[in-house]
């Protein structure tokens, strides 16, 4: 009985890959946002486009066969210096859930913004729960859908990891992230505009 109960929990867990390597880290090579620069955090995905990345103006951390509870850990080490912006791109080596992610808003607290790429690949309930807290947390969590962007594109040359196409268009979808606004934030005023000429009945145009 005790054999049965532990060959099904070996069968429930994700297997631990092999050669995973270390953790790269890397900053940003250009930052024009006043702060520090946003923060992708990822796995061998992500790994493809750490150029692309920095030069978009991102620090990444990225490591081979990384899921989510390493994600967490990280973003924990880190809860005293984290940018306002977090894009975390996981999912791959294991499911997300909506709790995972809860905590994920806990660590980073009111202030910041949380990007979530969804993973292509066999996780569909990691797709799901991302889409979900996007619908639950509107002005918290973004939502990167990287599933459907790279669908259709040779984009990645085994299903998951980028060609050099790939990476670009990774980047590009990541890149939205300098545009998001911060929850609470106010509004930006809108300029004034200068008032259209207004037409002559001979078909000139007058000045306000």
């Amino acid at each position: 009985m005790v054999s049965g109960l532990a060959a099904a929990v070996a069968l429930a867990a994700p297997a631990p890959a092999p050669a995973c390597g270390a953790s790269q880290q890397h900053g940003p090579l250009a930052n024009d946002r006043p702060g520090p620069a946003p923060l992708a955090v990822g796995d061998s995905v992500m790994l493809g486009a750490v150029p692309e990345l920095r030069r978009a103006g991102f620090q990444v951390n990225a490591r081979g066969c990384r899921q989510m509870g390493a994600g967490l850990e990280l973003l924990a080490g880190r809860r005293r210096s984290l940018p306002d912006v977090v894009v975390v791109a996981l999912g791959h080596n294991w499911t997300i859930t909506i709790d995972e992610i809860r905590r994920a808003l806990m660590i980073l607290g009111r202030g910041r913004v949380l990007g979530m790429v969804t993973p292509r690949g066999e996780f569909a309930s990691a797709r799901a729960a991302i889409r979900a807290a996007g619908r639950r947390w509107p002005a918290r969590v973004q939502v990167l859908p990287w599933a459907a962007r790279s669908a259709g594109k040779r984009w990645t040359w085994d299903g998951l990891h980028l060609t050099p196409a790939g990476a670009r268009g990774f980047a590009r979808l990541l890149s939205r992230a300098f545009g998001w606004p911060l929850p609470g934030a106010q509004p930006k005023p809108e300029e004034s505009q200068p008032e259209e000429p207004q037409p002559t009945e001979e078909g000139g145009a007058v000045a306000p």
